[in-house]
């Protein structure tokens, strides 16, 4: 079956850290370009990072210097590392496959004080 699967999001305070996993199966992780994104309550659905499938990261200006995207071709599993979490980073983390374009359920990071 083909699918991506988000785990590792919650609550954490402002200044804390998450990190996002992503389980893929069912298709060629290691030739795929991957990402997340995220949307927050009453907002459209916005672009946080990507990694190609020989590693080059790309990041969102406001992300760049605070989250790590990375993966690991032998366990099919992708990873964002965030760090300095804000409130407003609070959203529905979700994996991302671009071509062809494949999403997954989403992982809820809510960060407060």
């Amino acid at each position: 079956q083909v699918q991506l699967v988000e785990s590792g999001g919650g609550s954490v305070q402002p200044g804390g850290s998450l990190r996002l996993s992503c389980a893929a199966s069912g298709f060629a992780f290691s030739n795929s370009i991957l990402g997340w994104v995220r949307q927050a309550p009453g907002k459209e659905l916005e672009w946080v990072s990507s990694i190609t499938g020989s590693g080059s990261e790309m990041y969102a200006d406001s992300e760049k210097d605070r989250f790590t995207i990375s993966r690991d071709n032998v366990k099919n599993t992708l990873y964002l590392q965030m760090n300095s979490l804000k409130p407003e980073d609070t959203a529905v983390y979700y994996c991302r496959r671009s071509n062809p374009y494949l999403r997954g359920q989403g992982t809820q990071v809510t960060v407060s004080s």
